[in-house]
């Protein structure tokens, strides 16, 4: 196996980045199962972060490839503020001139995410003064189990504590995520239900919210 390289993020990671993204928008699969268009997921998982906080990311590389990130924010709560007021009206006005809404597979995805949230689903502990940074990781199919992750985490924690973060938390629909992160320090605050994949899955997935302080 090549030697893996992490490192902070750079402007020319930004496709690369995006199109890992996209290829683990799914619970670590590609997100095609529920989304039509990449483009736009992409947008909404990863624009707060490549263009408002790149400062905050990082990246694990191989042969001069992006093949893993972890992408984070400081204050989740200045990053809300963000992403409502710079780029979800953006966002939705590129969805809906790209035709977004107007195709099944999309509307039926939009139709669960409410419907779950009409059933309170997204309701979550406020913990942002306690642990006000998150973070986002993924890392590429055929990169896994190599410890790419760990050393993520442990770029960006040293990068916080360096900025004197209290704590950080993250939230994750994976079970393979859940052992790492409780294996890499982090404690599980709120456990939840989320059945906006049910129709793909046949079950609805646990949520979980972890979270770790820092100083």
């Amino acid at each position: 196996m090549e030697e893996i390289t992490i490192r902070t993020f750079k402007a020319q990671d930004k496709e690369e980045v995006r199109t890992i993204a996209w290829q683990t928008a799914f619970v670590g699969s590609p997100g095609s199962s529920y989304f039509s268009d990449p483009e736009i997921m992409s947008d909404f998982l990863t624009r707060y972060f490549i263009d408002i906080e790149p400062q905050s990311a990082f990246v694990a590389e191989a042969e001069n490839k992006v093949v893993g990130y972890l992408m984070g924010a400081c204050s989740a709560d200045a990053m809300n503020r963000a992403i409502q007021a710079r780029i979800a009206p953006g966002l939705f006005l590129k969805a809906l001139a790209r035709g977004v809404f107007f195709r099944k597979k999309n509307l039926i995805f939009l139709g669960k995410i409410f419907m779950s949230f009409l059933k309170g689903e997204f309701r979550t502990p406020d913990i942002f003064k306690e642990y006000p940074a998150v973070l986002h990781i993924n890392i590429k199919e055929g990169f896994r189990h190599l410890g790419i992750g760990a050393r993520l985490i442990d770029a960006y924690l040293s990068y916080l504590r360096q900025k004197k973060v209290a704590g950080v938390c993250l939230a994750t629909m994976s079970e393979d995520a859940r052992l790492f992160f409780e294996k890499n320090g982090f404690f599980l605050i709120h456990q939840g239900r989320r059945s906006y994949f049910k129709y793909l899955l046949k079950r609805d997935l646990s949520i979980y919210i972890f979270a770790k302080k820092l100083v």
